[in-house]
């Protein structure tokens, strides 16, 4: 495993996992989720994994007693992360949900306590205030936002008066925005970009096809997954094959090194279940050659899936069969 080269407390591996499916049933995952999160969870501290991102929100607090329940003594070893669910997201509120964050993971601090979402009408003034009395008091080790803009992003650390370690979005090979603006800040104050979804909830994975689509509901509402953006991204996924081919790799592993590829991003796939687990984590190893990379950037680039109002009819059409 390879590891964030910041000044952080605990070390953060390149590679960490997402538990929004832990405890949620709308991925499926049935009666016997609890015993396969755990088994998923030591695996990934046997592989060197040091951060676990959850949130009050997964499970409805289901995937953070889960996870702290998995980790057990090696909660202190790691980098525990989770998020605030950004209702009312004033000073004492903030304060009262980490206080009950923290005892459904079973630890004495939160590592990384992030905003979830940007809140339109309340102020990350008053966000961060909490947030501020929280680390004074040692129950938040470093703060982290989610879905921030780069305005938003600094205006939260001017707001804290401190750093604000991570920003938590989507990045993956078919969403790039975050290569225009937050990943080059990051790079450039020795900040964090963590990657939510960079498998693009499996797209990316060559599982798929427009003779094979996703069965999950997750996926399902998700516009990738309509049959003419599988037809589209074939040449993609051809590439991702060819790219990982001449590493022994899988697809998937050579979607998360085009991410790592940039050293002050960490990815946060999710994994059903520990071969999963095994093959996400290997992923941080992978060093792509100057034209491997570009020829992915190409592939990447060439994409052009039917996304936003355009695929709303065509979503509803594929949900009916017609």
């Amino acid at each position: 495993m390879r590891y964030v080269r910041l000044d952080t407390p605990k070390p953060i591996s390149r590679i960490g996992l997402g538990t929004w499916q832990f405890g949620s049933r709308e991925w499926g995952y049935g009666p016997e989720y609890e015993r396969r999160a755990a088994e998923i969870v030591r695996r990934a501290l046997d592989l060197g994994v040091t951060l676990f991102d959850t949130a009050e929100l997964y499970g409805f607090g289901r995937s953070e007693r889960i996870l702290g329940a998995a980790l057990g003594d090696d909660r202190a070893k790691v980098v525990v992360a989770t998020k605030i669910f950004p209702l009312l997201p004033v000073a004492p509120v903030v304060q009262q949900r980490a206080v009950a964050s923290a005892a459904r993971l079973g630890v004495d601090g939160i590592d990384l306590y992030q905003v979830h979402q940007a809140n339109p009408v309340v102020a990350d003034t008053t966000t961060m205030r909490g947030m501020r009395s929280l680390q004074d008091v040692g129950l938040v080790g470093e703060v982290g936002v989610s879905n921030y803009g780069l305005r938003r992003w600094r205006f939260a650390e001017a707001a804290l008066g401190r750093r604000v370690l991570s920003n938590q979005v989507r990045y993956s090979m078919i969403d790039r925005g975050p290569e225009e603006d937050l990943i080059p800040y990051a790079e450039q104050a020795g900040r964090i970009v963590m990657a939510y979804s960079p498998l693009a909830q499996g797209f990316l994975s060559g599982r798929y096809d427009a003779t094979n689509p996703p069965a999950g509901a997750v996926r399902r509402a998700n516009p990738y997954f309509l049959p003419e953006n599988l037809e589209r991204g074939t040449q993609l996924i051809a590439t991702l094959r060819e790219v990982a081919d001449a590493h022994d790799a899988t697809p998937s592993q050579i979607a998360l090194a085009y991410v790592l590829r940039h050293p002050n991003v960490v990815a946060i796939p999710g994994a059903s279940g520990v071969e999963q687990m095994e093959r996400n984590a290997a992923a941080a190893e992978i060093d792509l050659a100057d034209d491997e990379y570009a020829a992915l950037v190409a592939a990447a680039h060439a994409f052009r899936p039917v996304t936003g109002l355009a695929a709303v009819p065509r979503m509803v059409r594929a949900r009916l069969g017609g």
